[in-house]
């Protein structure tokens, strides 16, 4: 009597990586785009002749085009290809592991460079789209308000310190004006900084402001 046939379990992980792969190869060239010609002067066509794909597929990796720049936002802040939740980022992680007040804002300053120059790119976009385009004037405050709340988590978090010396309300305020990427556009694209200078003046701006002693 012969054996049954075994059928070999689906293994769909190459599909996946060819999905992943063409998914960051959108995000690439619709971020290029947007940077080269606007919001409004790119179309989904066009990211998808960039991107070597179908115009179908486009839309099924990364939406339509709101949804696509809301994407490419929040994997800018991310540093990756995919969204990552505030408390599972690397810089995040490390802020919480330094002991210091000082140690945590000199953390946290070094890591803003690289954020913002990722992020610095897509809010000249959205500026110079927003009043004609609504849900970007709306993604961008969306995003200010949550760096808002963040920014009170940290004030809370360097509270407990001991080292403050100004109230929690007032560090969380300090913090999320002077870490926004309108700074870091003000001072590194038109005023000529270097990313180091900028993190270095970030880090003592906030030692002083801040900080007892």
């Amino acid at each position: 009597m012969s054996q049954p046939v075994k059928r070999r379990a689906y293994d769909n992980s190459r599909r996946q990586s060819a999905s992943q792969e063409r998914r960051a190869t959108i995000l690439a060239a619709a971020r290029e785009l947007f940077v080269e010609h606007g919001y409004l002067g790119t179309t989904m066509t066009a990211i998808a002749e960039r991107s070597g794909v179908s115009l179908d597929t486009v839309y099924e990796l990364v939406g339509r085009k709101p949804g696509l720049f809301r994407l490419l936002v929040e994997t800018a802040i991310s540093g990756g290809d995919q969204e990552v939740p505030a408390e599972q980022r690397d810089y995040v992680r490390a802020i919480h592991a330094e002991p210091t007040a000082a140690g945590k804002l000199t953390r946290y300053a070094n890591a803003l460079p690289a954020i913002h120059s990722r992020l610095a790119p897509l809010l000249l976009v959205v500026q110079a789209a927003a009043s004609v385009e609504p849900d970007l004037a709306e993604l961008w405050f969306e995003i200010g308000e949550r760096r808002a709340e963040n920014m009170r988590r940290m004030a809370i978090e360097l509270d407990a310190t001991g080292e403050l010396a100004v109230s929690v309300d007032e560090t969380a305020d300090v913090l999320w004006a002077t870490n926004s990427p309108e700074v870091y556009l003000l001072l590194v694209h038109r005023r000529g900084w270097s990313d180091d200078r900028y993190r270095r003046w970030l880090a003592a701006s906030w030692q002083r402001l801040l900080l007892s002693g």
